[in-house]
């Protein structure tokens, strides 16, 4: 694969364990790690010129649902809360199809990787029309970002008391055989994987309580991760207390949905008891602050969380509920929100970026992504800070108070996805036609 030199950057955050910040420093990448930090590298390889410019390890992104590119602002949806909003956009999601899966994925792939995400989740939940968990994982190779795809499901429909269609459910026994499928055809359990497999039946208001345990001890068995909604609002709180007669964070113990490897979606609404449990059990969340503020779900208790020592993670959540994946964008939402709820004192935006980075491959149970660190993956950010964003700035390292939200250079596994601004991997106008077409027709058969 080669060298990479990032030669006399103004400023490298690294991340790492002593959380090392280099000044006019140099960065070398070899064969997709990093193999020196530190000034004065040398390489008989590619040079880029840092003058200008802060480092940072790529972002990751927690939680998505990529496929809802295709439904972004839609009328009857902008203004309505979590359950209303998802009942006016399951007709249309249920006229997708595999091309929809692969196109949406790439484009919202591409718009993550130009706010310097260089590792994402994903959370696909509904199958129509023949589509299948591959059509992501297929788009994702091609734009080059490492990808932790999630099996999702749901199980329950209107019928039965859900909130989904019934023709978009799945049988349960169905279900169960797809997540082995996908999970032995594409997880890579070694290190520096490309890609990694979870599996997330969708809510506990969309699937039984028996496929939630099943999926449970189908992923301890297969080694693979866990994923859900859980907590997310005042509606969710209320549905468990109803349905199953206790909150989420008991609900999600007795199921086995506990522990270093299952992370859940939201949480704004945990109290200090479930806070705990989470903590005890290293339990991750993937909070997503844009969209908790778009679906008027409230702000999640990060502050509280982070100091408890539950792992955090960032996440854009669906472009239909945010309704951008701008991760920069959400790092800086983090931390003025935890700023409203508690004082100017109570996130800084090393932190907030710390939690974007380093905080997400941990919840991903990558630690060897979210951090520069020699023997480390080389997922690189390079931002540009001579320009308007930064301008004027005493502290360009502090990005999320001066600094530019698209980056300048990105690579992943040591391959430039980004250069200058631009992608490398796929034709972005093309991509963006098609993208539009198929808007189009679902607006038109609406």
């Amino acid at each position: 694969m080669g060298e990479t030199l990032i030669q006399n950057a103004d400023t490298i955050l690294t991340m790492d364990d002593a959380d090392q910040v280099f000044q006019n420093s140099d960065l070398l990448i070899r064969d997709g790690k990093i193999a020196a930090v530190g000034q004065g590298l040398v390489t008989s390889g590619e040079v880029l010129r840092g003058e200008g410019c802060v480092v940072t390890p790529g972002l990751v992104n927690t939680h998505h649902h990529l496929y809802q590119n295709l439904t972004r602002a839609v009328p009857g949806a902008q203004d309505a809360l979590l359950f209303g909003w998802l009942q006016r956009l399951y007709p249309i999601w249920s006229r997708f199809g595999p091309e929809e899966m692969f196109v949406s994925a790439q484009l919202g792939l591409v718009e993550l990787a130009l706010s310097g995400c260089t590792l994402s989740s994903d959370h696909l939940y509904l199958y129509p029309n023949g589509a299948r968990l591959e059509d992501t994982i297929h788009a994702a190779a091609e734009v080059g970002l490492r990808f932790h795809p999630t099996r999702g499901a749901m199980s329950i429909g209107e019928s039965k008391g859900g909130l989904p269609p019934d023709h978009l459910v799945e049988e349960e026994a169905a279900i169960l055989q797809d997540m082995i499928r996908v999970v032995d055809g594409f997880h890579d359990a070694s290190e520096g994987a490309m890609c990694r497999v979870g599996l997330a039946p969708c809510s506990p208001f969309s699937v039984s309580r028996e496929l939630m345990r099943d999926t449970a001890i189908l992923a301890r068995d297969k080694g693979v991760m866990l994923h859900t909604h859980l907590a997310e609002n005042e509606e969710d709180i209320a549905y468990s207390e109803a349905q199953f007669g206790c909150r989420p964070g008991q609900y999600a113990e007795d199921l086995g949905w506990t522990g270093p490897d299952v992370w859940h979606a939201h949480c704004v609404k945990l109290n200090p008891a479930e806070i705990d449990l989470f903590a005890r059990s290293r339990t991750g969340v993937a909070h997503c602050p844009c969209s908790n503020c778009r679906l008027g779900s409230g702000i999640a208790p990060v502050r509280q969380m982070r100091d408890a020592g539950v792992p955090v993670g960032l996440g854009v959540d669906g472009s239909a509920s945010n309704d951008m994946a701008d991760l920069m964008g959400e790092a800086r939402q983090t931390m003025l929100l935890q700023r409203v709820m508690q004082g100017a004192d109570a996130m800084s935006p090393y932190e907030a970026l710390q939690i974007a980075t380093r905080g997400g491959a941990d919840v991903l149970g990558r630690p060897d992504c979210g951090r520069l660190a020699v023997g480390k993956r080389a997922d690189v950010a390079i931002w540009d800070v001579s320009g308007v964003a930064s301008s004027g700035s005493w502290d360009p390292a502090a990005l999320l108070l001066a600094g530019p939200s698209r980056v300048k250079d990105l690579f992943v596994e040591g391959r430039q996805v980004i250069k200058g601004g631009e992608v490398t991997t796929l034709d972005l106008p093309h991509l963006l036609e098609r993208h539009q077409r198929m808007a189009q027709a679902l607006m038109l058969a609406s």
